[in-house]
């Protein structure tokens, strides 16, 4: 169960890594570390790139003699459980402000004890950041999701999208962070095998989703308050990883390797005091249209 769940995920990591590699020109940097608890993994970062600016797809397989408090306050029944935790994650921060960061992740999580029955789950997901809005991108974004979830029936992007939009909010700005997608955890009630075939499904969908959305907008004109607006609002991206996000807590708590876990970090980012958009700007169109929760596709 476990190799396979592992050879699905380094041939995941492999595929978008080269898919990257083609669009922006550059080669990955590849780091594999062993983590001295117990596991390991395999970091693949492109930086200073022609299209992306900074590109982290991580890999990792970690396990111990117990899940640390990120993985348990939700799941009390696997504090002091062994665990086996494996997933790939990956963040996109292009040069380009019209083009949008990307978020994507799947992981697998297995608590065990001696004479007890294992207890497992699938987690992922994907969300996308713009800093100026297209509807098109939107509308392909979700409807992409949308089919993604058809293996699991046709009331799981519902479901997966408003889990998503709930948990990339940001509740001290009162904003969310992005446009949504999907956001799913503690997936083993269809059983493994049809848990493991839509956790496949999602991962599969993350080039479709994205790659067609960079190259409609990687090469648009853009000047110093295009920049300065995509600098600033990154900051959100940072607030809300280091404050919020539960991989990053349990990377953090595991003891897992500081570098691979902050690569989701932009590379350059800002924060005015106080900043307002203009009224009726593309800037103050972003939070006050794209970044409300709505239906994107119809269903």
């Amino acid at each position: 169960m476990q190799n396979d769940i592992e050879s699905y995920l380094l041939n995941l990591q492999k595929a978008i890594c080269g898919a990257v590699s083609e669009i922006d020109g550059k080669d990955f940097r590849i780091d594999e570390w062993v983590r001295p608890e117990g596991g390991g993994g395999k970091s693949c970062i492109l930086q200073d790139g022609e299209i992306f600016e900074k590109a982290g797809v991580n890999f990792s397989h970690v396990y111990g003699d117990a899940l640390p408090a990120a993985a348990t306050v939700h799941r009390k029944e696997i504090i002091g459980r062994r665990f086996d935790a494996m997933g790939v994650s990956l963040v996109f921060h292009p040069r380009n402000p019209y083009a949008p960061t990307v978020h994507f992740n799947i992981r697998f999580f297995l608590a065990t004890r001696a004479d007890e029955c294992p207890i497992w789950w699938f987690g992922g997901g994907f969300d996308l950041t713009p800093y100026y809005g297209f509807e098109e991108d939107c509308v392909h974004w979700h409807q992409t999701a949308r089919e993604a979830c058809q293996i699991l029936g046709e009331d799981k992007y519902q479901e997966y999208k408003a889990n998503c939009d709930s948990y990339f909010y940001l509740k001290h700005r009162q904003e969310a962070r992005g446009i949504g997608g999907l956001f799913f955890d503690d997936l083993n009630q269809p059983g493994f095998e049809k848990s493991f075939e839509f956790t496949k499904s999602i991962g599969n969908s993350f080039l479709k989703a994205y790659i067609p959305i960079v190259e409609k907008r990687k090469n648009i004109p853009y000047g110093e308050r295009e920049r300065a607006f995509q600098l600033y609002r990154r900051g959100r991206y940072v607030e809300f990883n280091l404050i919020y996000d539960r991989g990053t807590l349990f990377g953090l708590q595991s003891q897992g390797r500081t570098e691979s876990i902050l690569m989701s970090l932009p590379p350059l980012v800002r924060w005015d005091y106080d900043w307002h958009a203009e009224k009726d700007s593309p800037e103050e169109r972003l939070t006050e249209y794209f970044l409300k929760p709505r239906e994107w596709v119809k269903t």
